[in-house]
C-alpha cells in the first residue's frame, strides 16, 4: 500500500483482536508532534503535567485496546549510553506502562546477533504490519503497510527476539 494511503494507527488498531506488537530501533525521533514534550524535558529534567495531558489521546487508546483484551507490547533497540531523545522516551514511559503497554529495553550491543528488519513497525494480530519510516534526522518520512506472509513471520520472529532478551522497563536504567 502506498505511504499516503496508510489509514490512522488509530483505525488499524481496532481491528486488531489478540496482539500489538511495536518494535523501535532507532535512538533519535524529531517526530513534530513529540517537539513540545521533549523541549519541555529538556528545559525541565522531567515529564511535565502538560506533556502528560498531551498524550492522553495515546493513553486512552492503550486503556481501551488492552480493555477489549488485545495485549500490546513495546521492544526499544537502543544505543548506550543512552541518546538525550531515548532518556527523555524513558522518563515518559511509566505513562504507557500505566495505561497497560508492556515495555522492554534491548541495548543494541545486546541486539547484535539478531536479525532485524531495516525499519521501526507495529505487528498487528500477526497478520497486518505498519513499517514506519523515519529521515536521517528522524522526522516521519510515512508509512507502509504489508501483508505479505513471510515479512510477517520475520518481522514476529525478530519482535520476540528482542523481546526475549530485553529488560522490562521498570528494571531498565538509562
Amino acid at each position: 500500500m502506498k505511504p499516503s494511503s496508510v489509514p490512522p494507527f488509530t483505525e488499524l488498531i481496532k481491528d486488531c483482536h489478540r496482539s500489538a506488537v511495536h518494535l523501535e530501533m532507532r535512538d533519535v525521533y524529531g517526530v513534530a508532534s513529540e517537539a513540545d514534550d521533549f523541549a519541555e524535558w529538556q528545559a525541565r529534567g522531567r515529564i511535565s503535567p502538560e506533556s502528560v495531558e498531551r498524550r492522553r489521546a495515546w493513553m486512552d487508546l492503550v486503556r481501551e485496546t488492552v480493555g477489549r483484551g488485545v495485549t500490546m507490547r513495546r521492544a526499544r533497540v537502543v544505543s548506550m549510553p543512552a541518546s538525550e531523545y531515548i532518556r527523555y522516551e524513558h522518563a515518559g514511559t511509566y505513562l504507557n506502562v500505566e495505561a497497560g503497554e508492556q515495555i522492554r529495553w534491548l541495548p543494541r550491543r545486546d541486539a547484535a546477533t539478531l536479525a532485524l528488519p531495516g525499519a521501526d513497525l507495529w505487528l498487528l494480530d500477526d497478520r497486518l504490519i505498519r513499517f514506519g519510516h523515519f529521515s536521517g534526522d528522524g522526522a516521519s518520512a510515512g508509512h507502509e503497510l504489508n501483508e505479505d506472509p513471510e515479512v510477517i513471520k520475520f518481522c514476529a520472529n525478530a519482535f520476540e527476539a528482542v523481546w526475549e532478551r530485553a529488560t522490562p522497563h521498570e528494571r531498565f536504567k538509562v
